[in-house]
């Protein structure tokens, strides 16, 4: 395109004709309605496509087109379309230089003229021009052009005016400007537009960050002298000015309330005053004086984000200072607050920042000055940072192992001085002497990631934990930093539990980077490993050993017991060595965990080692025996395995994941030696318990009761609900009646009868005596009810323990599934998991057991019903599966629910797929499976179904046995075809077509019944589907219906079937019944029913009649429907005629000449005749034949009314009399 061309066309007086380029493409045009989507990819992809056409066509008209358009769609209604046509105004300026800026804008101004603009398009008109001027900046150019900034900057504060449509944006889209164009042309052209605007910085946080833009982008420009005329002062941030920046910083805050966001003014005062070394000046007076002299809310929320964003700011003894001053105080304040009650949370705000602070600094030092100044918060004597911090993932090794260092002396000697507390006036009333200020958490271990440093951290808990140094030793590091409080029984236990979660992340530590690539990508890492492949447990015991052959550092635990299983360890690393044998691994695991255990609960423990000790004797007995006589018999499995399943169930009891973890992993390395026995004590601890609970579901219920009155025992509804159950029992109620009773008789406190002492008043001795015993009554009555408010407290959290012990007991079943699923000891699992889940789903329980139900039920369902491993060898148990089929089915016709029924049903469906055995080749094997006896459980259970009213079965049931057992499908399709006509209800007989279409569609099927037996079924087939279209009879119910498409869908698929094959079958008397069809049942235009019976005679050679569409006969309609009057009401919404009364001459006349002129043409209008009519039906006369009696007790007010109404309208009918004579 020519320069002479674009200048020609842009500068043309005459307005642009769109009628030829509108006639001359319409791939053009599409563009621009693109623009206005909704879409953000739409509109992108719009605007590179109109570029790229405007490049290859590059038309003159085209262009000017563009422009139009694109400037008109800058104020468009649509709020998503304005970016898109500013966008696009924006590339079409920058691809063609050519054009003018000047010229768009003049155009924005011209076409989005806020003077002239109607008032109820001033916000769209404003946006136009906010828009246009964002696309002159994007296209550029904005700096090559100094008038064309000045005229953007002018247009932008002019919008500034409109701030409740534009809010901030006009002064944003100012410093945008500002930071493209150079400082010349601020010098020449802006500064003078700007002074003004410089000049009231203090007023909006908007101006004063405009300010604070041109003193970061124009040093030179805005010198302190430039300064001092516009603000009075050479710098921001002094002494005078800091109420002012106090003020607008509140409106900073109170401004991005809903955004949650730091205002941007004041990151960059924060800057200005690191810039102008009055860092200390700003952060006191102006934030922790001014800001956080405001209530709690959005100034101290500025406060809290402006810290997080100054940490990569500061130096470390700036960092040190900040962190330690009132404004983490206050922000440990809000954490504390913020947990009690549901606000608003700042902790994961400033979590971020912190760990954005600690990734991108390198500086070790200032990377320990900002964790120590975090971790210094406490509250209670706890840190209030969480126990695993993620940011300590980013800390340099030097900076770690320096803060470890800080935790340990904090532990040691704790000084509060140097800690924040944070603690309400409540807590620190309540706190009784010095608190170990801080517990080395997990936090290090879990992302610190190194070796020295796991060791040394567990090591100092685990010594702090179960030892106390009394004697330094060299070889020993721990015994030389001594408490300078002795820790109380409370904080040991704290301590112990913080080391049991230590070993459990030390179990989870992924290996090293080196070690990674030395393994295969899928293969599965054995957990609470090293790198060397040493347990990172065996170092501790280690070091236990290490400290126990010190005397001085012993611990209360047998020495004796703790050393002999240190021996059993090295015997099975031994055996280890020798060769892999069954269960060493596992036994190694187990007994490190309990020797750690031992320093915790040494009592419960003592039992479990020596069986431990004994069962790995057995074990290695019993596998030498194997290798002395070598016997070809086969003989029962060792007996360890038994000895171990009891340990793991003991062990399961303790609450521990780290017990929970390892006995998991423990019992899936001994599964292949499991025996029926270790397996029936897993499912008898389970079923057991579940028993208990069954049998006493009414105790239950009331422990329930009280588990919620336990939870809610800070509020008031508690003590309403004690007395409640207190009135229930009305034994007690009755004994305590009694004993008062008997205290007010005996201080002759109650009136009687005979002596007529209710009105006199008792002595003070008595009163005393009276008060005395009362006092005695009501505090025994209140210990009997909190013991047993305590006894039921329990029992219900033994309840508890008892429900999670059986779900982690469900881990090692379910470990048992997935690892042996292909071993006969499965089939043992089917029926205890079944009793699980009926009573589990017969009684309302608490969340912990539903889930132990979900657990049992996917368990029962996915892992064992669904697996594609399966055991195959049944071997001698096919009498005891048999058996077993039988009374799974017979108990699944007994049940009330279909969601149990479907359990018992799906495992009758795994049993007989066991014993069928692996998918055969031909489909008439059927394995070990006895077709007959089978074939008759389930034709009763189909019977069953079909004939009772309300069965727990369900013909999916059937549908999917008839699916996977092509063979057993056979040999009930006979008995499935008869209930098409016998079923008990219409439902069932309808579901009987389903079960016959499913299975006669099943080309396994038709293959086993091909030949003879085929034809002969679809003649069955074929007779029992007239015979059930004979009784449907009228099809009005929608059960009726719903059987009538079930046999119409059969029919459909018989008569396409028997077509194509050409069996010799009649169904001439099943087109009869269906021709005959269409006067039972009345059919629509379109439907199901209708659809399905014309698909069905389509195979007959009858074709749907078509409908033909005749145009109404509009002359006959309006003579046969009389049109309605406008203005007047339909009969049915009319009230009915009452009795007419008898009217005076004048008034009959008139009455009379009303009514004929209704039906004139020229009557009057509706509204005055309703209005006359609502005035005389008011009338009611006072005597007369057809009048009704009014009551005597009425008869006067009536009368009265009626003589003044007549009295008020004599004057109108005498005037009305007198124009229709």
């Amino acid at each position: 395109m020519s320069v002479e061309m674009v200048e020609l066309s842009m500068n043309a007086p005459e307005p642009v004709r769109t009628a030829g380029i509108l006639q001359q493409n319409r791939v053009f045009l599409d563009f621009f309605w693109d623009l206005a989507k909704p879409d953000q990819e739409v509109r992108l992809k719009a605007v590179e496509d109109l570029i790229q056409y405007l490049k290859t066509n590059n038309k003159a008209d085209e262009l000017d087109y563009t422009i139009k358009r694109l400037v008109d769609g800058l104020a468009h209604t649509r709020e998503a379309a304005r970016p898109g046509f500013s966008l696009a105004l924006g590339q079409v300026l920058s691809t063609f230089e050519v054009i003018s800026l000047q010229s768009i804008l003049d155009r924005i101004k011209e076409k989005h003229n806020l003077q002239t603009v109607k008032k109820k398009l001033v916000r769209n008109a404003a946006f136009g021009n906010l828009f246009g001027v964002l696309a002159l900046h994007q296209s550029s150019r904005l700096s090559k052009e100094p008038p064309v900034v000045l005229g953007c900057v002018q247009l932008l504060q002019s919008l500034s005016q409109h701030r409740q449509h534009l809010k901030d944006l006009p002064t944003k889209t100012m410093m945008d400007i500002l930071n493209e164009i150079s400082e010349e042309v601020f010098e020449e052209v802006l500064l003078s537009a700007l002074q003004t605007d410089l000049a009231s910085a203090f007023r909006t946080p908007e101006q004063l960050q405009l300010l604070l833009v041109a003193l970061q982008r124009f040093p030179q420009t805005l010198k302190p002298k430039k300064l001092k005329k516009l603000l009075g002062s050479s710098t921001i941030i002094n002494a005078e000015n800091i109420p002012k920046l106090m003020e607008v910083l509140k409106m900073a805050s109170r401004s991005v309330k809903k955004e949650c966001v730091l205002p941007a003014v004041a990151l960059d005062l924060l800057k200005l005053s690191l810039k102008e070394d009055s860092f200390q000046l700003f952060w006191n007076n102006a934030i922790i004086n001014g800001m956080l002299k405001e209530p709690p809310g959005p100034a101290h929320y500025l406060s809290f984000r402006l810290l997080g964003s100054a940490l990569p700011l500061l130096s470390v003894a700036q960092l040190k200072e900040v962190l330690s001053g009132e404004v983490m105080m206050q922000y440990g304040e809000h954490v504390v607050s913020a947990q009690v009650t549901e606000r608003f949370k700042l902790a994961p705000e400033m979590d971020s920042y912190v760990s954005d602070f600690l990734a991108g600094c390198q500086d070790a030092d200032r990377q320990l000055a900002g964790m120590v100044g975090f971790s210094s918060l406490i509250n209670k004597g706890s840190p209030l940072m969480p126990p695993v911090w993620r940011g300590v993932q980013h800390l340099q090794p030097a900076a770690l192992q320096h803060y470890v260092e800080w935790l340990k002396n904090m532990f040691l000697k704790p000084q509060l001085d140097k800690l924040l507390d944070c603690s309400t006036r409540k807590q620190k009333d309540n706190r009784e002497g010095k608190e170990h200020g801080l517990f080395p958490g997990e936090t290090c271990v879990r992302e610190g990631h190194q070796l020295l440093l796991c060791c040394f951290f567990s090591r100092f808990v685990f010594f702090h934990a179960f030892f106390s140094a009394k004697k330094a030793s060299a070889s020993i590091p721990e015994t030389k930093g001594k408490l300078s409080v002795p820790l109380d029984d409370k904080t040991r236990g704290v301590l112990v539990n913080h080391f049991f979660g230590l070993l459990l992340s030390m179990h989870h530590l992924p290996l090293t980077e080196d070690s990674d690539k030395g393994t295969a990508a899928n293969q599965k890492r054995v957990q609470g490993v090293r790198a060397d492949g040493t347990m990172w447990i065996y170092h501790l015991v280690q070091y236990a050993q290490v400290l126990l052959d010190q005397p001085e550092h012993a611990h209360s635990v047998s020495t004796c017991v703790f050393c002999s299983m240190l021996k059993m360890v090295a015997n099975l690393k031994k055996e280890v060595k020798k060769g892999p044998a069954a269960g060493t691994s596992a036994f190694q695991q187990l007994f490190l965990l309990v020797a750690m255990h031992l320093f915790k609960a040494p009592e419960e423990l003592l039992g479990i080692t020596k069986d431990l000790q004994s069962c790995v004797d057995k074990a290695q007995e019993k596998k030498a025996k194997k290798k002395k006589k070598q016997a070809t018999e086969q003989e029962e499995e060792p007996e360890w395995v038994e000895v171990l399943v009891d340990i793991l169930l003991s062990l399961l009891s303790q609450p521990s994941r780290h017990i929970r973890h390892v006995c998991r992993t423990v019992f899936s390395s001994i599964c292949p030696h499991v025996t029926a026995a270790a397996l029936t004590a897993i499912l008898d601890v389970s079923t057991t318990h579940v028993r208990d609970k069954s049998d006493g579901s009414d105790d239950d219920s009331d422990e329930e009761e009280d588990d919620e009155a336990m939870e809610e025992e800070d509020d008031d509804d508690e003590e309403e609900e004690e007395e409640e159950g207190e009135l229930e029992e009305g034994e007690v109620d009755q004994k305590f009646r009694q004993e008062l009773m008997k205290v007010l008789q005996q201080q002759n406190a109650l009136a009687t009868e005979e002596d007529g002492s209710s009105d006199e008043e008792l002595d003070d001795d008595a009163m005393m005596a009276l008060d005395k015993g009362l006092a005695a009554l009501f505090s025994e009555q209140k210990k009997k009810n909190q013991a047993k408010k305590d006894e039921r407290t329990k029992i219900q959290k033994e309840k508890t323990l008892v429900r999670d012990f059986k779900i982690k007991v469900l881990d090692l079943v379910e470990v048992f599934v997935a690892r042996q699923a292909g071993s006969p000891l499965v089939l043992g699992l089917v029926e205890p998991l079944l009793t699980i889940i009926d009573r589990g789903m017969s009684s309302d329980s608490d969340q912990q057991e539903q889930e132990f139900l979900r657990r049992a039920a996917d368990i029962f369902r996915n892992q064992l019903c669904r697996s594609k491993v399966y055991c195959r060898t049944v071997g001698d148990r096919q009498g005891e599966l048999h058996d077993l089929l039988d009374k799974l089915m017979t108990k699944c016709q007994k049940l009330a629910d279909s969601s149990v029924c479907l359990y018992y049903f799906s495992a009758s469906l795994y049993v007989v797929k066991v014993l069928r055995g692996a998918p055969p080749a031909e489909l008439r094997f059927m394995g070990n499976l006895d077709v007959d006896r089978v074939s008759a459980i389930f034709r009763d259970a189909l019977t069953s179904f079909m004939g009772r009213r309300k069965s727990p079965l369900t013909a999916q049931m059937f549908t999917d046995l008839f699916a996977r057992f092509p063979g057993l499908c056979v040999q009930l399709l006979d008995q499935a075809v008869q209930h098409i006509t016998s079923g008990v209800r219409v439902h069932q007989q309808g579901q009987a077509c389903v079960l016959v279409l499913r299975a006669i569609q099943n080309k396994e099927v038709q293959q086993l019944l091909s030949g003879a037996p085929w034809t002969e079924l679809c003649v069955k087939v074929s007779g029992q589907l007239a015979a059930s279209l004979q009784q449907a009879g009228q099809a009005e119910s929608k059960v009726v219906k719903e059987k009538v498409v079930r046999t119409l869908e059969l029919c459909q698929f018989l008569a396409k079937h028997v077509h194509q094959q050409k069996l010799s079958v009649d169904l001439e008397p099943l087109q009869k019944v269906l021709q005959s069809l269409t006067s039972a049942i009345a059919f629509k235009k379109t439907g199901k029913l209708e659809d399905t019976y014309w698909a069905v005679m389509k195979h007959f050679g009858v074709m749907k009649p078509k409908v033909e569409k005749t145009k109404p006969d509009k002359e006959a309609e309006q003579q046969q429907v009389p049109k309605k009057k406008k203005g007047f009401l339909p009969e049915t919404k009319k009230r009915k005629k009452r009795n007419q009364p008898i009217l005076e001459p004048a008034a009959a006349a008139a009455a009379a000449n009303n009514s004929t002129s209704r039906d004139k043409p020229g009557a009057d209008k509706g509204q005055a005749k309703k209005k006359h009519d609502k005035k005389t039906k008011q009338k009611r006369p006072a005597d007369g034949a057809a009048a009704s009696q009014p009551n005597p007790a009425k008869k006067s007010k009536i009368t009265q009314s009626e003589s003044k109404t007549a009295k008020k309208k004599k004057p109108k009918q005498k005037k009305e009399g007198g124009g229709q004579m």
